[in-house]
């Protein structure tokens, strides 16, 4: 059986050279996994605000150049997958606690015979009409990726990349 060596980066044990065979980088992938899962579903209300984004509708898209925006009470959105599918309403609660949405005319029936409103997760619907304030118009404006690319931001012109050339 061969065992290969690999670098970890477990907490204070960072980058400690073992070796490891099949089953213990398993094991390693599980605790990876385990403590993603913890972060994700123990994470804070304003964590939880950027967890529970939506992608843009496809004119949305190309008005603001961003693919997807945290959903928030008054945007419009459209279902796009499970039960409720091709279903619009409003949102009238983001329940972040439940990590779900809620929008209008989408309830059930209780045995009682009450209404109550229906649970739908934020990436299985689409926003249709963004509800637009200061920060909303902050956000969009940082996240537009069309405005990036026209200020040049992330890219080497050629000079640049000649100066660096001549480094060594």
């Amino acid at each position: 059986e061969a065992r290969g060596h690999c670098l970890l980066a477990l907490g204070p044990v960072a980058n400690a050279r073992c070796q490891l065979g099949g089953d213990e980088v398993q094991r390693i992938g599980l605790v990876f996994e385990a403590k993603s899962r913890k972060a994700h579903f123990s994470a804070p209300s304003h964590v939880r605000h950027k967890l529970m984004s939506a992608p843009l509708s496809a004119e949305l898209k190309q008005k603001y150049n961003v693919n997807a925006v945290p959903v928030r009470k008054d945007d419009e959105v459209s279902v796009v997958r499970g039960t409720y599918k091709g279903r619009e309403g409003k949102v009238i609660a983001c329940y972040r606690k439940k990590w779900v949405i809620h929008i209008e005319r989408i309830t059930r029936e209780k045995a009682s015979g009450q209404t109550v409103q229906v649970g739908i997760d934020p990436s299985k619907t689409v926003i249709t009409k963004l509800k637009i304030d200061a920060d909303r118009k902050r956000m969009l404006e940082r996240k537009n990726s069309k405005a990036h690319e026209a200020k040049g931001k992330g890219k080497y012109t050629e000079a640049e990349a000649a100066k660096m050339q001549d480094v060594d």
